[in-house]
C-alpha cells in the first residue's frame, strides 16, 4: 500500500513537472521543473529496483545535461519568443506523432501483459535478484554480448563532438594568438634593456 502511494505520488509530480516544462514561459523555470521530472523518474527507477539507470539518471542527466541547459539559458539571453513564433505551423505533425507514439506504447504493455510468454523471448533475460545485483548484469551484458555497438555508439558520439566543434569554430581576425615557439625563442636583449642612469640625472 505504501509504495503504491509513492507510484502515484512520482507519477503525479513527474507527469505535471514535464507538463510545465513544454507550457512554461520563462526557460529557466522550464529547465527547473525538467530536472524535478528526472528526479521523480529515478525515484520511479528505484522503486522498480533498477538503481543503477536511477543513478545515472541523476548524475548524467541532473548533473550534467539539465545544469548545462541552465547555465545556456542564463548565459546567452537567447529571445525565446522568436523562437516559439513558428510552433503552432508544426503542431499538428507534432501532435500526430506523439499520438502514434502514445498508441505504441500502449499496445506494446497491453501485448506484453495478455501474453504471458512474451518475457521468455526477450534476447537477454533478467537473472535473479538473488543470485547477481541489477548494476553487474547490466555490466555484463553491455561489455560482453554488446561490446562492440557500444565502443561504435562510443565513437559516434565522438565524431559528433569533434563536428559540433568544427562547425561552431569560427576564426577572429581581431584575435591575438599564442606563439609559442617565438615566446620560447626570443633572447634577454629583444626584450630586457638595461640603462645606466648617473647619480642625480633622470631617464627620458
Amino acid at each position: 500500500m505504501i509504495e503504491a502511494i509513492f507510484f502515484y505520488i512520482f507519477s503525479a509530480v513527474l507527469i505535471l513537472s514535464a507538463a510545465m516544462v513544454v507550457s512554461a514561459r520563462n526557460p529557466v523555470h522550464a529547465v527547473l521543473f525538467l530536472i524535478l521530472a528526472f528526479f521523480n523518474a529515478a525515484s520511479l527507477f528505484v522503486m522498480l529496483g533498477a538503481e543503477f539507470i536511477a543513478m545515472t539518471l541523476v548524475i548524467v542527466y541532473v548533473g550534467a545535461v539539465a545544469v548545462l541547459f541552465l547555465f545556456v539559458v542564463m548565459m546567452l539571453d537567447i529571445n525565446f519568443a522568436e523562437l516559439r513564433r513558428g510552433m503552432m505551423k508544426h503542431l499538428p505533425v507534432g501532435g500526430f506523432v506523439g499520438v502514434v507514439l502514445l498508441i505504441e506504447l500502449i499496445w506494446l504493455y497491453v501485448t506484453s501483459q495478455i501474453d504471458p510468454s512474451a518475457a521468455s523471448r526477450v534476447a537477454s533475460p533478467v537473472p535473479d535478484a538473488n543470485v547477481i545485483t541489477n548494476t553487474h548484469a547490466l555490466g555484463q551484458v553491455l561489455y560482453t554480448q554488446y561490446v562492440y555497438p557500444f565502443q561504435i555508439s562510443g565513437l559516434i558520439l565522438l565524431v559528433a563532438m569533434i563536428g559540433a566543434i568544427t562547425l561552431t569554430l569560427r576564426p577572429l581576425p581581431r584575435a591575438r594568438r599564442q606563439n609559442v615557439s617565438k615566446q620560447v625563442s626570443r633572447e634577454v636583449k629583444d626584450v630586457l634593456k638595461v640603462i645606466k642612469v648617473e647619480t642625480g640625472a633622470g631617464v627620458e
